[in-house]
């Protein structure tokens, strides 16, 4: 059974972990290595980092940045979800996704957006399956590995947020 919960401090290593194996599938970020604690905390909100636990094990995480520090842009935020590749096609993403949305509008959020490697197509099929939408494509917006990667740009806009 896999239950989605709140982000603890003491789940940092596994959290770590996950990302690491996203680093090196080479689809899943630019980054070449995980940030510490204390870096990654700084760039993420607090009141929308979760996990997914299966048997005790952090199987998943998701959480969001903020995508600046200006007024006009403070319920825009970055997804950022990563699945244990053991967990993979179980459903987690889908289920941190849902949560994670319904997260983000509990706490003002009334724009998610996602920018995804186009090769990563369960990805974007899971994003899209979530109502985001695609909103352009950044053409060699940077280099990984010596290659330069375009990224697609998904965008979803809360119904309930930002409505008025």
């Amino acid at each position: 059974m896999v239950l989605i919960d709140n982000m603890l401090d003491s789940d940092w290593e596994q959290v770590r972990d996950i990302y690491i194996e996203g680093i090196n599938s080479g689809n899943a970020t630019f980054e070449k290595k995980a940030p510490n604690w204390e870096e990654w905390n700084e760039g993420h909100v607090a009141q929308c980092r979760l996990v997914a636990r299966e048997d005790g094990k952090v199987a998943g995480w998701a959480a969001l940045s903020p995508v600046s520090n200006r007024s006009a842009y403070a319920g825009v935020a970055e997804v950022s979800i990563y699945i244990r590749q053991d967990s993979s096609g179980k459903g987690i993403g889908s289920k941190l996704l849902k949560v994670l949305i319904e997260t983000s509008e509990r706490n003002g959020f009334w724009t998610l957006r996602s920018g995804i490697f186009p090769e990563n197509a369960h990805s974007i099929k899971l994003h899209t399956n979530f109502g985001f939408k695609l909103a352009g494509r950044q053409e060699r917006i940077g280099k990984l590995n010596g290659i330069w990667r375009d990224v697609a740009i998904l965008e979803r806009r809360s119904e309930v947020v930002g409505v008025d």
